[in-house]
């Protein structure tokens, strides 16, 4: 009995520490972002006049590279879990500034939370423009509406297979890039019969969540099925929050931040406060139904979810996978503590001493524990280097850039890289110089290796 106390009582400590923990680093990055608009407000107000001055030195130099910049495919790239787009969160980057390091790179603003396949459908229409559709029966199923955002104009309507694009997903945005390849390999958006595969250049992930994770068990989803909450976690909290900051609907503060729940209507204005009770108690919503983004990053759903997915002959794939832990004398424990970011550092003790519960199946055959422990604090990095759960997709390891050369599409090449899972967003100086290789390694494999007609360069790219 006194056992069990204290097993319950080191439970709740945990889970008040990783939610003053998870609170704290939200309003950072929400204050964060408001200072960073206060002090670009200033800045314009004060040097409005020294700028456009500047553009219009500028402006003949510029001319000269529209021409040749058009000419490239853009590089999309995708955040992940909790992520945010270009618009939102003011002037903040979730990218950390690397969208800047190349000509045409689009950043589109997804659903934080909404499920992968949703996800990808806003994707899609993010790039070719027009009215979301995330399908009648999908819609039927998960208690949502068919449409969502409409898009005006496409950031890229020309895409198509003469027109590719490169993807660069962080975390969940790979597995979403992934679905969304698929889906344009099995004609699935209605009034667009002619999609295709081809229709993806390439894909890099970094920190690509591809076979699930730990961590959503430790968060709180059930590993008996991979889609319940348990009572008492995380998550659970998260849910409560989220419900109820959609339901009040506050337009200037969702237009600032939104977890993506627009089409499930929870609004006071649409249900009133019965249908928020309703949701609270779990008899609707997207947490209801399971149309989210932590049931696809189980590893039930995930093993799932990848056995609908392929990898293209035509494509090139790339991931990098990152790994904050190490073994000493066979025991795997967090490495470089002092680098590990105070938001993962307890879930990477914990992801390194996972056990699957005795009393439930193994989620596929030849399951062990130790396969699963080396992780970056959100993900683990057996996840992160190729697609491998149902069925292992071809691989190679790089450890040297000979090792990819030549770069053949079909074939997923991975670098594992010693980092935790937010070492390459939101603060580009915690990386440092680490920072600017990866990106550039990534921006200059998209130029240079992964074309599959040869493109007229600007004068810009080596």
């Amino acid at each position: 009995m006194i056992v069990r106390w204290w097993i319950t009582a080191l439970q709740l400590t945990e889970l008040f520490v990783s939610s003053l923990v998870h609170l704290v680093y939200g309003f950072y990055i929400f204050s964060t972002a408001v200072a960073g608009d206060l002090s670009q407000a200033l800045s314009d107000c004060f040097y409005k006049n020294s700028n456009n001055l500047e553009a219009n030195l500028k402006s003949d130099d510029s001319k000269e590279n529209v021409t040749s910049v058009k000419d490239l495919p853009p590089i999309v790239l995708v955040h992940g879990i909790f992520g945010f787009g270009k618009g939102r969160l003011g002037g903040l980057s979730y990218f950390a500034g690397a969208e800047k390091k190349d000509d045409r790179v689009l950043v589109p603003d997804l659903g934080s939370l909404t499920s992968i396949y949703d996800r990808a459908r806003e994707l899609f229409y993010y790039l070719k423009g027009g009215h979301v559709d995330y399908g009648e029966e999908h819609s039927k199923a998960c208690g949502h509406s068919q449409f969502g955002r409409i898009y005006e104009q496409g950031h890229y309507p020309e895409w198509d297979e003469d027109h590719p694009i490169h993807f660069v997903g962080h975390s969940a945005g790979a597995q979403v890039v992934r679905v969304l390849q698929q889906m344009l390999a099995d004609k699935a958006f209605k009034g667009y019969e002619n999609t295709s595969e081809n229709w993806v250049l390439s894909i890099t992930a970094l920190s690509g969540a591809f076979n699930g994770t730990t961590r959503t068990y430790f968060d709180g989803m059930n590993p008996e099925d991979g889609k319940s909450l348990r009572p008492v976690s995380l998550l659970q909290l998260c849910r409560i929050g989220v419900l109820i900051y959609d339901w009040f609907d506050i337009p200037w503060l969702k237009n600032y931040y939104n977890f993506g729940f627009d089409h499930f209507n929870i609004s006071w204005r649409k249900m009133g406060i019965w249908g928020l009770i309703d949701c609270l108690l779990g008899n609707a919503g997207p947490f209801a139904s399971g149309d989210w983004i932590l049931p696809d990053l189980t590893l039930q759903g995930s093993i799932k979810l990848n056995s609908h997915l392929h990898t293209f002959p035509n494509t090139y794939y790339f991931s990098y996978a990152t790994k904050r832990t190490s073994k000493i004398m066979g025991i795997t424990v967090p490495s470089g503590i002092l680098g590990i970011h105070p938001l993962l550092f307890i879930r990477i003790l914990q992801m390194s001493l996972w056990r699957h519960p005795p009393d439930v199946p193994p989620p596929y055959k030849g399951y062990r524990d130790e396969d699963w422990w080396d992780n970056d604090g959100a993900l683990n990095t057996i996840s992160m280097t190729h697609p491998r759960f149902p069925v292992e997709h071809p691989s190679h390891l790089v450890v040297k850039d000979s090792d990819c050369q030549p770069f053949i599409p079909g074939i997923w090449y991975y670098n594992i890289v010693e980092g935790d899972h937010i070492l390459f967003i939101v603060n580009r100086e915690r990386a440092g110089v680490q920072f600017d290789l990866i990106y550039d390694s990534i921006f200059e494999r998209c130029r240079k290796h992964a074309f599959r007609k040869n493109p007229t360069m600007p004068n810009h790219i080596i």
